[in-house]
């Protein structure tokens, strides 16, 4: 069995997470580490655009689908069965990773037995990846859902702003008060335009497990500006060797737990 390690990305809109989300992914492939699962759950889904795939299915929109479908099926498919091949018809495949769009619930009524299923077949395709790296939205809804299992990390990204930072702090009150289970806390500081310009003391006050700055970069900037691939970024991209590097603290200090 796979020993899959988790990192779940989260932070206010705006601030970069999605774009910290793909750069995580392209030092997991380019540093050759395993097999990645990336899950886009937020519901303003993009993900995909920076990892240059498109996607045909959301699970949000295969919700009402399965809910019609699932009670005229026919005897020699169970309902499990069913659900389980539509997910595997929303999961995009791609060379060096694999890619799961939560997106929005469709339609009116209760989803609450589709749902259930979905997390128990998400948290049993997981667990066939050396890494999973999930984008979440800053309210965090699919992780106090459980859609996922606990997270070796979660990586709260934040601007340089001291409201920003703030905004951090209360994001990981948050997914404390929502008891989930959390390896550990980090936060980066994205897109800092020089040394000193960021409040070093106040960032450390919020509580993280570790604090890492990562300096803005006008490439990555014309990149998504562009709609390009951020896996196209040149390694000498300051925000790519920035991700990579922190990517590399991360995975040094698990290891030395």
């Amino acid at each position: 069995m796979i020993l899959t390690f988790i990192i779940g990305v989260t932070g206010k809109g705006g601030v970069g997470k999605t774009t910290v989300s793909a750069l995580l992914i392209k030092a997991i492939i380019e540093k050759k580490l395993g097999v990645i699962l990336a899950v886009d759950a937020d519901p303003n889904y993009n993900l995909n655009q920076k990892l240059g795939v498109v996607i045909e299915n959301t699970i949000g929109s295969l919700r009402e689908d399965i809910v019609k479908a699932v009670d005229s099926l026919p005897q020699s498919m169970s309902k499990h069965d069913y659900v389980e091949y539509q997910v595997r018809m929303a999961l995009t495949e791609s060379e060096n990773f694999d890619l799961l769009v939560m997106g929005r619930q469709e339609g009116p009524g209760c989803y609450c037995y589709i749902n259930n299923i979905l997390r128990s077949y998400v948290d049993t395709l997981t667990d066939n990846y050396d890494f999973i790296v999930i984008d979440n939205e800053a309210g965090m809804e699919h992780l106090s859902r459980r859609t996922t299992k606990a997270m070796d990390v979660l990586i709260v990204v934040s601007d340089a702003s001291k409201i920003g930072i703030e905004t951090a702090g209360r994001i990981k009150k948050l997914a404390e008060a929502m008891e989930l289970k959390i390896g550990k806390y980090v936060l980066i500081v994205n897109r800092v335009i020089g040394e000193g310009t960021i409040d070093s003391n106040f960032a450390d006050e919020q509580g993280f497990d570790a604090v890492y700055i990562i300096f803005g970069d006008t490439e990555v900037e014309s990149y998504n500006a562009q709609g390009k691939s951020l896996l196209l970024l040149p390694k000498k991209s300051n925000a790519a060797t920035g991700v990579e590097a922190i990517l590399g603290k991360i995975l040094e200090d698990n290891k030395n737990e």
